[in-house]
């Protein structure tokens, strides 16, 4: 058999400094020692006492030893003000932890058999969206195939597919031309396993429909059987083509990882029988269930944008929703002028499509991967009956080991770190729910769901979309309703991480932007539960503050200690203590995650030069709170070549490292040694970041992209003549369809006077993408990262102008 290390076939460069283990953190967390926990509350307990005494010795300053100027008092203030900021985040840290290692330290596994014994007896149904937006074919499919691969009973697939249907490039439509078969390919694929063990199932029970014991030889069969599937699952897995460390996870994981378990099960099962030990029918059916429902799932594929009638609001919030929806309901496919459009017709009634309704829904990313026996465990703990008012439960994702680049490593450490925090979130019932995946109840959906009317079709809103952290707000709408979320302890899910600086900006930026919009929501939850008789705990409270808004006041903080040039006397040994606690824990989480302790310096120079990145994200959230208008969904490019990072986040950070050098010189110069040494320490830090995660050659480039771009000018595509004769121009259709509008119906039918109107049938005859007759283009590498806010646009037939040019070029738009 020929050994993965073989077939790889790197398409990115590997670094110096990378990750070389691809080996994954085991699901089960490592139960903490009772010393750990203690130096965790111990660690809580001296950030506190550290900041009082911090807090007397900066008030006895001002009053007795300051120079009592009226400048003095406002930077004795604002430091304070900004050292409390900082402390205060630091200290949710250091609460979360230990929210965490409680949870890890009580946490007891179900059994397997209790798992089998649960779904034999109720089965509910799970539909799993998979929201996809200009995903390559490879990364959707070893998704798809790590969710149909679930041990579940009644499990059906949905890809939800956002591109535009009808590309005029060549390249993408072949991209999207592969995506759309991917449905049909996996089910062919399942089939042969699917079909020969649902044989042997029906055999068993035929067999022993009325019969209580079984013989030695039925489950040396059922072994056989198991030795099949297992064998089956490698043959797959060494037929894969090995590009990336993702791969490696997928094949050595995934399919090797079930096809091991299944292995050793049917081991099991001869070992039991050579002792002599027979097992009762009642188990043996189970087991044979088990292997039906590995390979039984159903997957299928649904474009929203192939109907007029369904929002084309350009995020993941939107197409989910579109979907589910949809869910339940059967309906009536009509082409108008617009295009095809779903009529719902009233149950019992015949319609052109039904699209099935389920108990539970499993939203997963096209970029995350799932272990076995996520679906299993995650509805069995929702089916617990202290857990029904448990809306959304989940494992949040982990990073992929084994990356090829330093920021990737760097950037799944923090991912891995905050995975940490998220289960210590849970212990104090503030779960948010993280939007990679999750488990939800879908009645928990219809009661935080809002109708709208638009353009004569209702629109339903299950997940908001006013912010572009739709899972966050979505959290806070849950729990106004009298429902909770849980993170579950376990780690049984993976996610992609950006690979290069320019994909970080785009994932960090959106991830800063919302939490400000979604403020006002926490309070209304707050006083609600509380009308409602809820004891809301003071640390839930101030975990989903700090969750929220700590980008904020830490982005600003941040700018105030590099850029003033406070007195160097406000700088007390306090604050550096009351530091400690906080590096010191974050460094043994960095351990405990597989990392080395002296990451937690490199995280601290990363997240400065992400400064720009955070502050950007903070101010689009001002700008909406402002004007009310949606901010476009920034989807991270997942690209096998470098994304271009805009010039702002790269001057940025050498600025940031020129000023530090300058606040080093100065304070030195001037023999504040303090203020020098945090100066000195922030330039250190900020240029091995530069150097380490960007690049000197990246950043070189991206600054000449960057101040070269403006020269290219924009070429316009010749505009069609109007026809003359407003009768050649008017079209019936969309006149019986629309009525008289403007919008509609073009003037030059109405007047004679030459208009520049298109009729909706034309528009509708010509490919979506096919707008760029009216639109412009850059033919420039990195333009994906350009903020289509900025472009104008033009009413246009369902789905406008400007959704249209993002659909063509791959611009904002949903689905990480």
């Amino acid at each position: 058999m020929q050994s993965i290390q073989q077939k790889k076939l790197p398409t990115r460069k590997r670094q110096w400094g990378a990750e070389r283990r691809t080996e994954p953190l085991p699901m089960m967390h490592e139960k903490p020692s009772t010393l750990k926990i203690a130096y965790s509350r111990l660690a809580i307990v001296l950030t506190i006492v550290l900041w009082i005494m911090y807090l007397i010795s900066a008030i006895l300053r001002q009053f007795f030893d300051g120079p009592k100027t009226f400048s003095f008092t406002i930077q004795a203030v604002c430091y304070l003000l900004i050292v409390t900021l900082l402390t205060f985040s630091a200290l949710m840290y250091l609460v979360a932890r230990q929210g965490a290692l409680q949870r890890f330290s009580k946490h007891i596994r179900v059994p397997r058999a209790e798992l089998d014994r649960h779904f034999s007896e109720q089965q509910p149904s799970i539909t799993v969206l998979v929201p996809s937006y200009s995903e390559e074919p490879e990364v959707i499919r070893k998704t798809l195939l790590s969710a149909a691969l679930q041990e579940y009973p009644d499990m059906r697939v949905v890809l939800l597919v956002d591109d535009n249907p009808h590309p005029s490039n060549p390249a993408v439509a072949a991209r999207l031309n592969a995506t759309r078969k991917l449905g049909n390919e996996i089910m062919k694929l399942l089939a042969e396993p699917r079909t020969y063990l649902s044989n042997a199932l029906y055999q068993f029970d035929q067999q022993y429909a009325s019969t209580m014991s079984v013989t030695q030889a039925t489950i040396m069969e059922l072994a056989h059987q198991y030795a099949q599937a297992a064998t089956w699952l490698n043959t797959l897995a060494d037929k894969e083509a090995i590009d990336d460390h993702v791969d490696i996870f997928f094949v050595e994981q995934v399919l090797k990882g079930l096809a091991n378990e299944l292995h050793l099960v049917g081991q099991a099962l001869r070992t039991s029988c050579q002792e002599g030990v027979l097992i009762p029918v009642e188990r043996v059916r189970q087991l044979y269930r088990r292997l039906v429902w590995i390979f039984d799932a159903e997957v299928a594929i649904f474009e929203r944008k192939k109907y007029a009638s369904l929002s084309h609001e350009a995020n993941k919030a939107m197409n989910l929703n579109s979907y589910i929806g949809l869910m339940g309901g059967t309906y009536l496919q009509r082409e108008t002028p617009d295009g095809l459009i779903l009529i719902p017709v009233a149950r019992g009634q015949k319609g052109d499509v039904t699209f099935p309704d389920s108990e539970f829904l499993l939203t997963l990313d096209a970029d995350s991967i799932l272990l076995r026996e996520y679906c299993l465990r995650l509805v069995y703990f929702l089916q617990q009956p202290d857990n029904a008012r448990v809306a959304v439960t989940q494992t949040p994702y982990s990073s992929f080991r084994g990356a090829a680049t330093r920021i990737e490593r760097l950037a799944g450490g923090t991912t891995d770190i905050q995975h940490i925090l998220h289960q210590g979130m849970s212990y104090y019932g503030a779960t948010f729910w993280v939007g990679a995946n999750a488990v939800i109840r879908k009645r928990a959906l219809d009661d935080i769901a809002e109708t709208e009317w638009v353009g004569g079709f209702e629109v339903r809103r299950f997940i908001q979309d006013r912010t572009v952290i739709e899972d966050t707000e979505s959290s806070i709408d849950l729990t106004l309703h009298g429902w909770s979320l849980v993170n579950y302890p376990e780690r049984l899910s993976y996610s992609a991480t950006p690979p290069d600086f320019g994909s970080l900006i785009v994932q960090r930026r959106r991830w800063a932007n919302g939490g400000l919009l979604i403020l006002p929501k926490l309070w209304a939850q707050t006083r609600e539960r509380k009308h409602r008789g809820e004891l809301v705990s003071r640390t839930e409270i101030l975990l989903r503050l700090n969750y929220m808004a700590s980008i904020t006041w830490a982005s600003f903080s941040l700018i105030f200690m590099l850029a003033y040039p406070f007195d160097g006397r406000l700088l007390s040994p306090f604050v550096v203590l009351a530091a400690l606690p906080y590096f010191i824990s974050m460094a043994s989480d960095l351990k405990y995650c597989g990392y080395k302790r002296t990451d937690v310096l490199r995280i601290y120079g990363f997240n400065l030069i992400l400064l720009p990145v955070n502050l950007a994200g903070v101010l689009k959230s001002l700008q909406q709170a402002l004007t009310s208008k949606k901010i476009p969904f920034a989807r991270t490019p997942k690209v096998k070549n470098r994304t271009i990072a805009p010039l702002l986040y790269v001057i940025v950070p050498l600025l940031i490292v020129a000023f530090s050098g300058f606040s080093f010189w100065r304070d030195v110069q001037f023999h504040n040694w303090t203020n020098a040494a945090f100066e000195g320490f922030n330039a250190l830090t900020a240029s091995w970041a530069i150097v380490s995660y960007i690049g000197i050659g990246n950043a070189l480039a991206d600054i000449w992209h960057g101040l070269t771009d403006w020269l290219y000018v924009e070429v316009r595509p010749k505009t069609p003549a109007v026809p003359s004769d407003p009768a050649l121009a008017l079209d019936w259709r969309a006149v019986l369809y629309h009525g008289n509008a403007k919008e509609r119906v073009p003037l030059s039918a109405l007047h004679t006077a030459t208009g520049s109107y298109q009729s909706a049938s034309n528009e509708q005859k010509a490919p979506a993408s096919d707008v760029s007759s009216t639109s412009t283009k850059k033919m420039r590498a990195g333009f994906g990262l350009l903020d289509v806010s900025l472009l104008s646009t033009k009413k246009m037939r369902g789905v406008g102008l400007l959704n249209a040019y993002r659909n063509q070029t791959g611009g904002s738009q949903s689905h990480e």
